[in-house]
């Protein structure tokens, strides 16, 4: 055994429980000056290589706007009229006496110039191949400086979430050391948690509401009497990106709030306390963040908010039915 050891029988509990070995203040500045210095080269990397791939990106994140949904507001058979390569406009195919197309069927006419005799007029000819119009917004960049805004901003969005990771590893590595061991158990826990929350929340807007969201925002502008048949690229990609990642960021509430509970702050009972607050707050959170600001989508943005409020109150319940039990049992033991 060792001899200090031997001589100081509370210095292996010490060992366990303390941090890492003692430093000077200026070895702690030299420590954070390395993190902050691999933590910047990271990013940076991370937003070269976002920026080189941003055509992979923007196709990734414009995969809402080609979401099915779009392709589901045909309520009868109806016929696109086309002049030349030109949408004219879109008719019911029982205004034009088509009576061979079946239900929520679409085809297409062209007007095209018809001789009668000497006369010369303009009829309509259904095509063979019918030319669609996309329901869906098409992007287009607007001005010169519109697809550098729309790379800058994938390069710092992009970079800070690839360089996340790493850059937590580099911040552990400085604050660890410090941390007792129930604190790192902690920590950890949470971090694995808050990550996968995140995701989690990311995949839900990416796939649910975010395509609900932009097909409500084009029904409504076209029942205000707008064309929504074309958007800024460099508006679009900055609303989904910020949609995706404050979807992540509102999903990491539970981590925040059974931090607060393991510290003290909150229990159960406050928390089942501040419910009716905690609905009010989150429907806001929804109106807020959503474009259309209709209510259906409101609720689907709000509704995991909450759920996931009452799933931290449920384990902030547990966590107190646990440490009852073992107090009881303690106490019992005590007792004999």
């Amino acid at each position: 055994m060792d001899p200090e050891r031997k001589g100081s029988p509370h210095s292996f509990d010490e060992e366990e429980e303390g941090g890492g070995p003692v430093k000077s203040f200026l070895e702690h500045l030299e420590d954070l000056r390395w993190t902050l210095i691999k933590s910047i080269i990271t990013v940076l990397l991370a937003m070269l290589v976002c920026a080189i791939a941003s055509n992979y990106i923007i196709a990734i994140l414009k995969w809402p706007l080609s979401h099915s949904l779009f392709g589901k507001k045909a309520p009868a058979p109806k016929v696109f009229i086309h002049l030349g390569s030109n949408h004219i406009g879109v008719v019911s195919a029982a205004m034009l006496g088509v009576t061979n197309l079946s239900t929520n069927a679409v085809a297409s006419a062209s007007i095209v110039p018809i001789r009668i005799g000497t006369n010369i007029i303009l009829g309509l000819q259904l095509d063979s191949e019918p030319m669609i119009p996309r329901d869906e917004p098409v992007l287009k960049a607007m001005g010169p400086v519109g697809p550098v805004m729309v790379a800058l901003r994938l390069a710092l969005y992009g970079g800070l979430i690839l360089a996340a990771p790493f850059v937590i590893f580099f911040v552990g590595q400085f604050v660890l050391p410090a941390l007792h061991v129930h604190e790192k158990k902690i920590l950890y826990q949470a971090s694995a948690f808050g990550i996968g929350l995140f995701i989690s929340g990311v995949l839900f807007a990416y796939f649910i509401v975010t395509g609900v969201a932009l097909l409500a925002s084009v029904d409504i502008a076209t029942w205000m009497g707008f064309v929504a048949d074309e958007w800024r690229a460099e508006e679009y990609i900055g609303f989904v990106t910020i949609f995706l990642l404050g979807m992540g960021i509102c999903f990491e509430i539970p981590v925040v709030i059974l931090l607060l509970v393991k510290i003290g702050l909150l229990d159960y009972r406050k928390l089942s306390s501040f419910r009716s607050f905690a609905i009010v707050i989150n429907l806001v959170i929804g109106a807020v963040i959503t474009p259309s600001g209709d209510p259906f989508t409101m609720l689907l943005f709000a509704a995991p908010l909450q759920f996931l409020y009452e799933l931290s109150v449920v384990i902030a319940w547990f966590w107190y039915s646990q440490d009852q039990k073992k107090a009881m049992a303690l106490q019992n033991t005590l007792d004999i």
